[in-house]
């Protein structure tokens, strides 16, 4: 092992110092290494504080981002009801400009809703400033509006405060109640000015209506004095004993044409009374519910507003004056024309549909105002039937003339006119104790007649002829056949409790009159005849057969006339 170590080459110097050499650059190396990674290391650990803030203010990022965010979801919200607040509260420059530039027309009926809506709106929102802030300007159209309307109200009034031939129920209908909106628009935001106008439409309305019918009244009356009808009692009536089906008609709506204004110019022209009064509470009845509809309808403001609907074409009603309205749908078309039947038809304004108040406020006003307004009308119409009642007038046309004034009433009741019901139904009762009366006296005297202490218009002594008995049989059948015609309820116990005791009268009368002489079989026979005459005159003079108290009394008459026959032959056979 010595030998071979021997026999190593031994390193040249050179060598060493190139190893040392390389050992240094190695170590420089590594102490550039170990620099680096300090200041790697000073580096990262400055980076990850810089990105530990950087990572703090992302997160604030964030959170003003969702901040952000939440506000711009909020404002998103509140958009559409601040966009809806500003255009309800602002007033458009054209809309202002109508008010304020323009005379008031159909533009105004869109435009004065616009603008209440917006005004009702600005005063809802006091605490928003920009709402306070326009309310003096939305003040100040308001009262330009209300200006406007009252002169605008006041000159369509004028024509019917100036002349009774003005078309009344045409300036209702086309004209006023397509400006119904903007006069509710002054009850709701101007009340003096619609108190005003209310006022100012009653005085031309009531001027109106007294004026015609005063006129009408008047014309009327002078039909009336050519009337020679007076009251007669059964004995003394001397008229034939028909039935006048032809007066009998006028007891109903539906029956003939009335009476005109013009024709109490002719000097030969003559009705019955009971055509007369028929004719005044026709024409009364139409224009009173005609009036009613109107007066519900255009001053009975509505709350809220509301759409406009539109309403049917205007209907007019009888005229009590010549001229002085349209075509009619009852009874007649004008005073000018010819007559028509009354039509069925309810009328009202608007549509002819019946108004039925809200609730009794609602209701009494309108009946004040439209009293307000009638009050004239009912006083000629009262004057006119006392006129009628006094002397007591015929008991048939009486009868007729109550029959038509409960059908009026039945009749009002559709068309809803409350206050005009009450009139009429007052009117009919006040007919009812004449009524009575009448018949009463019709008992009386048959009854003084049939006891010897009257006599009838043949002599002023008490002895009865054959002449006299017929004619009041004659009479009695009128009467009864008259009032069935007149009466559909059966259990009328007013009208067939008096003819139950004007039988029983008429039935001594004819016992009576045929015990005058000693003959049996003469007695019998008489009997047998006024028995026939009764019940020919009431099995021929109706159409009213099926009537129970109709066919009561033949049945009673026949009985009589049966055992009066019976009598007739038993005394026969025993002058055999």
């Amino acid at each position: 092992m010595a030998s071979e170590k021997a026999l190593e080459p031994t390193p040249a110097p050179n060598f060493y110092r190139g190893r040392a050499k390389d050992y240094i650059d190695l170590h420089d190396q590594v102490q550039t290494s170990v620099s680096l990674l300090d200041n790697l290391e000073t580096f990262l650990s400055t980076f990850q504080k810089d990105l530990a803030a950087v990572a703090g203010q992302i997160s604030e990022l964030q959170d003003r981002s969702k901040d952000i965010d939440n506000r711009l979801k909020s404002r998103k919200r509140i958009e559409k009801p601040l966009s809806s607040l500003l255009l309800e509260i602002t007033i458009p420059p054209s809309l202002a400009s109508i008010i304020l530039d323009t005379n008031v027309g159909e533009p105004w009926i869109d435009a004065i809703t616009d603008f209440e809506r917006r005004l009702n709106t600005s005063k809802a929102r006091t605490r928003v400033k920009a709402a306070r802030d326009l309310g003096e300007v939305a003040e100040g159209l308001r009262i330009v509006a209300a200006t406007k309307l009252r002169a605008f109200f006041l000159a369509l009034f004028q024509p019917i405060r100036g002349s009774v031939t003005t078309n009344m129920q045409v300036i209702q209908t086309s004209v006023l109640l397509k400006y119904g909106s903007l006069f509710a628009f002054l009850k709701r935001q101007a009340p003096a000015v619609s108190t005003e106008l209310q006022r100012a439409y009653v005085g031309a309305a009531r001027l109106y209506y007294e004026t015609g019918f005063r006129r009408y009244a008047r014309s009327l009356g002078v039909i009336k004095a050519r009337s020679l009808d007076k009251f007669e009692t059964l004995t003394t009536m001397q008229s034939e004993a028909t039935m006048k089906l032809e007066r009998l008609q006028y007891a109903k709506i539906n029956g003939p044409g009335v009476t005109l204004a013009y024709m109490a110019d002719d000097k030969t022209h003559k009705d019955p009374i009971e055509a007369l009064v028929r004719s005044l509470l026709l024409v009364f009845v139409d224009n009173a519910t005609a009036e009613y509809s109107f007066l519900s309808t255009f001053f009975n403001a509505r709350p809220t507003l509301a759409p406009a609907e539109p309403t049917a074409p205007p209907s007019a009603v009888l005229s009590p004056d010549g001229g002085t309205f349209t075509e009619l749908l009852s009874p007649s078309i004008s005073e000018f024309g010819s007559k028509a039947p009354m039509s069925s038809t309810t009328p009202g304004l608007g549509g002819f549909v019946s108004f039925v108040a809200k609730s009794k406020e609602e209701q009494a006003t309108i009946d004040v105002i439209w009293k307000q307004v009638m009050d004239p009308v009912m006083e000629y119409c009262t004057a006119f039937i006392r006129s009628i009642l006094d002397p007591v007038p015929q008991t048939i046309p009486l009868l007729t003339m109550i029959r038509i004034a409960e059908d009026i009433v039945a009749e009002i009741q559709k068309r809803h006119c409350p206050p005009a019901e009450t009139y009429v139904f007052g009117l009919s009762l006040q007919m009812w104790p004449i009524f009575q009366k009448g018949m009463t006296e019709h008992i009386e005297s048959v009854k003084k007649l049939a006891e010897g202490t009257s006599s009838g218009y043949f002599g002023r002594s008490s002895t009865t002829t054959d002449t006299m008995v017929e004619n009041i049989c004659g009479q009695y059948v009128v009467f009864f056949n008259s009032f069935v015609f007149l009466t559909d309820s059966e259990a009328d116990n007013m009208i067939f409790s008096n003819l139950l005791r004007l039988r029983q009268e008429i039935a001594k009368l004819i016992v009576r009159h045929t015990t005058q002489g000693n003959d049996t079989l003469v007695k019998a026979r008489q009997q047998s005849k006024f028995y026939e005459i009764l019940l020919q005159g009431l099995s021929k003079g109706t159409h009213h057969t099926a009537h129970m108290k109709l066919q009561q009394e033949i049945a009673h008459w026949a009985y009589l006339e049966e055992d009066t026959r019976r009598k007739i032959v038993s005394a026969g056979q025993g002058r055999r």
